[in-house]
């Protein structure tokens, strides 16, 4: 796959793009490197540590609008590596020709979610969904983060769609800061998987690192144009990445 690593790295960096903007960065990232003949699990497992350098690069990006939300990452944190864990844990117990069979629904689902949550959540939130009491919503949140980390850690595809779904329908409204924060939940939910991947030996090392350096560099410069880029023109891409992604799974 030697001659693969320049595709792989500018995939990477458009993944790591599309996570620092919105989600859905391995919408790219885990399609490229099944492409190019890698295994699903593995796939997943190397995409997941090439992705990881994008979560602490948006996260530094980022820093600066964070201040009205750090109150809730020791929670969250915590519920993000328990769930990553329990996600990783799951995927090393599926056998690569059942996850295969998964995958197209999960990125078929994730893309559904994705799709629906600009409109959904203003709606949900006009009848009142996410107004309970600060304790209330405070376990709400935590309760959909270790969701959310579970599925993160086991697959990952549109995981940070997800959690800007349930930030915004528990009260938050700037989306840089929930950026930012779903930036240093991922990199907790991926470090937690990514030292199981590595324990199992099932991380390809020289394309995961190439892809690390180029969804880094994809992250920060995404970061810098969420600030100016129309919303409904980066969920459009997303959408559309996401379901030809799942489209070319359900057709291998």
């Amino acid at each position: 796959m030697t001659f693969a690593l320049p595709v792989l790295a500018v995939a990477a960096a458009l993944g790591g793009a599309l996570n620092a903007v919105a989600g859905g960065g391995s919408f790219v990232t885990f399609p490229a490197l099944v492409f190019f003949g890698m295994s699903p699990i593995a796939a997943n497992a190397t995409s997941t540590v090439a992705l990881w350098s994008s979560s602490i690069a948006s996260a530094a990006a980022y820093r600066r609008d964070l201040e009205n939300l750090r109150k809730n990452l020791p929670m969250l944190g915590a519920a993000s590596l328990v769930g990553g864990g329990i996600g990783a844990w799951l995927l090393l117990q599926t056998h690569d020709v059942t996850f295969a069979r998964i995958v197209p629904w999960l990125l078929l689902v994730a893309t559904a979610l994705f799709a629906i949550s600009g409109p959904l959540v203003p709606r949900l939130r006009a009848l009142g969904v996410g107004r309970g009491g600060s304790g209330r919503m405070a376990v709400a949140l935590g309760l959909g983060q270790l969701i959310i980390s579970i599925y993160g850690g086991y697959f990952g595809g549109g995981m940070g769609i997800l959690m800007l779904a349930a930030f915004a329908l528990c009260g938050q409204t700037d989306i840089h800061a929930m950026n930012g924060l779903k930036s240093i939940l991922g990199a907790l939910i991926n470090g937690v998987a990514i030292v199981a991947f590595v324990i199992a030996g099932i991380v390809h090392w020289p394309e995961a690192l190439t892809m690390a350096a180029g969804s880094a560099v994809g992250a920060y410069g995404g970061a810098a144009l969420a600030h100016r880029l129309p919303t409904a023109v980066v969920r459009g891409l997303v959408i559309a990445i996401g379901t030809a992604m799942a489209v070319w799974f359900f057709l291998r």
